[in-house]
């Protein structure tokens, strides 16, 4: 399972209260030996049920995932068995995948979801620039599930999604291996860090995208929010996620039919929480996805 350390009550408390790294100002807080041999030490004085992992190889137990005690889990750390839950069950990003939505009920409430969803034309692409959007896979970024539990988006999000996770020795952040269940081939991909490009981390919303339908207009914080948020971040097969680019339902749909209505869903779950219109082309694809 993963260990993770508590910092008072809950683990969203960051340990350098206001401090926000940008690129080139300073590293990460990084998970240390210390940590693990802290909680190796929690874990003897507790008695059976806690598993450490190192790179991957459980310490203290047979199994290679499993939840942690109530004693010491972190509730803003993904914790999850990597199996696609569906995005009506889902409304944070706080679990994994996109499992498909079939049934008659489903299928309603996900119409109801994208009707909610307002419409714009797309504004010009003018002054984008990924750094409009803050520093890469942050840590610090406020109101967004995981921010300040000392490990990065990026990370955070292969956790979540990832089965067989191996993490970097005296880390549990760091994976360096996994296996990943791509929701949008519908294929299993066995990743490792030294290939990094084989699995790649989709704006389901795409940050251009974002940046023509308004904003452009928001402020560097909430910009920064909606790169880091897990509800519009997806672990996926790297040359798919390159070929959609910065593409909308209208012009780009997963290549795995079964969830083209959960991707819809979830392209219209970031939208309404960030009050981001989409084009009225691509709100007619969503709808269809899902009749």
């Amino acid at each position: 399972m993963r260990v993770y350390e508590q910092v008072g009550a809950d683990r969203r408390q960051p340990q350098n209260a206001g401090r926000r790294w940008r690129r080139g100002r300073g590293p990460r807080r990084g998970r240390t030996r210390a940590t693990i041999a802290a909680v190796g030490l929690l874990c003897a004085v507790a008695g059976s049920g806690c598993t450490l992992e190192v790179d991957g190889v459980p310490v203290g137990g047979p199994t290679d995932r499993t939840t942690t005690s109530p004693a010491v889990q972190a509730t803003s750390a993904p914790v999850s068995d990597g199996r696609a839950v569906d995005p009506l069950d889902n409304p944070d990003g706080t679990k994994p995948g996109l499992a498909p939505l079939t049934s008659a009920a489903e299928l309603g409430a996900a119409r109801r979801l994208i009707e909610k969803v307002r419409t714009a034309g797309r504004g010009p692409k003018t002054g984008y620039d990924r750094d409009r959007f803050g520093s890469d896979w942050t840590d610090t970024a406020d109101g967004v599930p995981f921010a300040r539990n000392g490990c990065d988006t990026r990370n955070d999000v292969l956790a979540r999604d990832g089965q067989h996770l191996r993490y970097r020795r005296g880390s549990n952040c760091v994976v360096m291996a996994m296996t990943l269940a791509d929701p949008y081939t519908g294929k299993a991909i066995s990743w490792r860090k030294q290939d990094a490009a084989k699995v790649q981390i989709d704006h389901v919303v795409p940050l251009s995208y974002e940046w023509q339908l308004g904003a452009a207009h928001w402020t560097e914080d909430r910009r920064e929010q909606i790169a880091n948020d897990p509800l519009n971040l997806m672990p996926v097969d790297g040359a798919t996620n390159s070929a959609k680019r910065d593409s909308g339902p209208a012009s780009w749909l997963p290549p795995n039919k079964p969830i083209r209505c959960a991707y819809a869903v979830r392209f219209g779950q970031v939208a309404l929480k960030y009050d981001l219109p989409v084009t009225r082309a691509d709100k007619s694809m969503m709808l269809t996805q899902c009749r």
